[in-house]
């Protein structure tokens, strides 16, 4: 399992219209509120995301620019509550935390699903920061649907904002001959010897498959003879989603943009495992290029 996938929650999307019902889920003794700063999970002294009940957390409440409801935990509503809009240490005396931390940072220690729901919350909680005006008038917007929509409150627009995700491609591509050897490339701004495999956004008006070969011919001058899908994997930072594809090129002809990379090159397993071995990891821990590579190596043994 991919890091924040498979979340525990029901999502309950046929209740999050039902207003009353989740007004009163909201003072609910079982329901479980999970608070958020600016994008950072407040946690314990053991880096433990805090989880509070409506009744041990009335300031929290008060203090809330948006209560979202996530879904259900069996019988148990489920909120991210966000507290952005006071200071760090308010939020964290509110919330009875003695810091802040990115989910990113916690994911290494976190149960899976656990994982998931605080990303997802992050994710939601995000959004509603970045949509309080409609884009067609200009006039504010509300939440509605237990937060899964921000309506505008224009008396001639009455647009509806929904939560969008940016769909993004990331490629480990194989060499068309022997040795196997994948392509990994340095990007702009990473260090000296800081390698990974491609990636870049779908573009409107493109299938997945046409992202993949567009973004290797660009970036790397690489032409693609084969590719699979792989897997996909949510990325809410601030709203993404990572699509994995394995590739083979047509050649072994390589030629960077120079802007988004400054080099590429094509690797052995032995290589890579070197790499490892030196305490060079293969991508961010969390991520699916983590994953792609190290099926790679695996599928070498």
């Amino acid at each position: 399992m991919l890091a924040y996938g498979g979340g525990w929650l029901d999502r309950a999307a046929a209740l999050r219209g039902n207003r009353e019902w989740i007004s009163a889920r909201l003072t609910d003794p079982g329901a479980v509120l999970l608070p958020l700063w600016r994008d950072h999970c407040l946690v314990t002294a053991d880096q433990t995301p805090v989880r509070l009940h409506p009744a041990d957390a009335p300031e929290v409440l008060a203090a809330a620019e948006e209560s979202v409801f996530l879904g259900l935990d069996g019988e148990a509503p489920v909120f991210a509550v966000d507290l952005s809009g006071r200071t760090a240490p308010e939020a964290a005396r509110l919330a009875g935390a003695t810091a802040t931390a990115d989910v990113r940072a916690l994911v290494a220690w976190l149960d899976p699903a656990q994982a998931a729901v605080q990303a997802y919350a992050r994710g939601l909680l995000h959004w509603h920061r970045q949509q309080r005006y409609c884009g067609s008038c200009g006039s504010a917007t509300v939440a509605r649907d237990g937060g899964h929509v921000r309506a505008c409150s224009g008396p001639r627009c009455g647009r509806l904002l929904f939560p969008r995700i940016e769909p993004a491609i990331i490629v480990l591509v194989e060499a068309p001959g022997s040795p196997d050897r994948c392509l990994l490339a340095r990007h702009a701004g990473a260090p000296e010897g800081a390698y990974s495999t491609l990636a870049g956004f779908v573009e409107v008006g493109e299938s997945l498959e046409d992202a993949v070969r567009r973004e290797m011919a660009e970036e790397a001058g690489v032409t693609l003879s084969a590719l699979s899908y792989q897997g996909s994997q949510a990325w809410p930072f601030p709203a993404g989603l990572m699509v994995g594809f394995r590739a083979t090129a047509a050649s072994e002809e390589v030629r960077v943009d120079g802007e988004e990379l400054l080099e590429a090159r094509w690797f052995t397993r032995d290589e890579l495992r070197r790499r490892v071995t030196e305490g060079r990891p293969l991508g961010r821990p969390d991520s699916i290029d983590h994953h792609l590579l190290g099926s790679w190596l695996a599928a070498g043994d």
